[in-house]
């Protein structure tokens, strides 16, 4: 359907190596868009997929807490493309202790990629898609954007912040065209959860939460990023998208 459909359209996506941003590339890439693969570390499973799919990629290695990695993305992009349509926001990281035992560097290094660097790289790219008052943002939340979490306060206020950057950027950035919106996963099979999926308690207790009776997968996020990509998304502005399984309907 026309409707749906990214052909010539040019996306970045941090955190693509694997998991849940490869999945969303994908899917990108089999809608017709090429791509901008971000990562601290080689992209190339995912490139290569891509290429299987007829579509052109960039592979950038990046560590996205700098800010002057945040710059050179973007010309390297704007050079290679020429512009700049779609930007997922999926690069994050989690770190797992009691909060009574929690490390201020452990706080700062999860706020510092999983938020400020949500807020600047949006920054950095609106600035071109303002140019022709087209755009489309794609934050990656979190169900621990609607609650707390256990053992991870840093990584639910960095998604709480993930949720509240995607409206307040809405907010201003709606009238130069932009659409401004995120996709809040549920539990999922990706290298984050792989810890917790050890803990067969933990599992178990989860697992029976979930209406759908199953964890999520990357090709589950793929009908949502087309979606909020493309121009059937045109009027959504601001909205947490739940992909969940259920999970915050129970």
């Amino acid at each position: 359907m026309e409707i749906f459909d990214l052909t010539s359209k040019v996306a970045i996506v941090t955190g693509s190596s694997t998991g849940l941003g490869q999945g969303m590339s994908l899917g990108l890439a089999e809608a017709g868009a090429d791509l901008v693969l971000v990562d601290i570390v080689d992209s190339k499973e995912t490139a290569e997929k891509i290429k299987a799919l007829g579509r052109k990629s960039l592979t950038v290695i990046a560590d996205l807490s700098r800010m002057d990695a945040i710059n050179d993305l973007v010309k390297k992009t704007l050079e290679t493309f020429g512009k700049i349509d779609i930007l997922i926001n999926n690069a994050g990281i989690i770190r797992r202790t009691p909060a009574i035992d929690f490390t201020e560097k452990d706080w700062d290094d999860v706020m510092a990629l999983n938020s400020k660097t949500v807020f600047f790289l949006s920054q950095a790219v609106a600035r071109d898609m303002m140019k022709r008052k087209s755009g489309k943002i794609i934050n990656i939340a979190s169900l621990l954007s609607f609650s707390g979490g256990i053992t991870v306060p840093s990584y639910s206020a960095s998604k709480g912040a993930v949720a509240q950057i995607t409206k307040a950027l809405a907010n201003e950035w709606a009238q130069y065209g932009l659409n401004i919106n995120a996709i809040a996963p549920g539990y999922m099979i990706t290298n984050n959860t792989a810890n917790l999926r050890k803990d067969p308690e933990r599992t178990k207790s989860i697992s029976d939460r979930i209406p759908a009776g199953r964890w999520g997968t990357p090709d589950d996020l793929k009908g949502a990023a087309i979606f909020l990509a493309s121009s059937a998304s045109d009027y959504i502005n601001g909205h947490v998208l739940l992909v969940d399984g259920g999970w915050m309907a129970r």
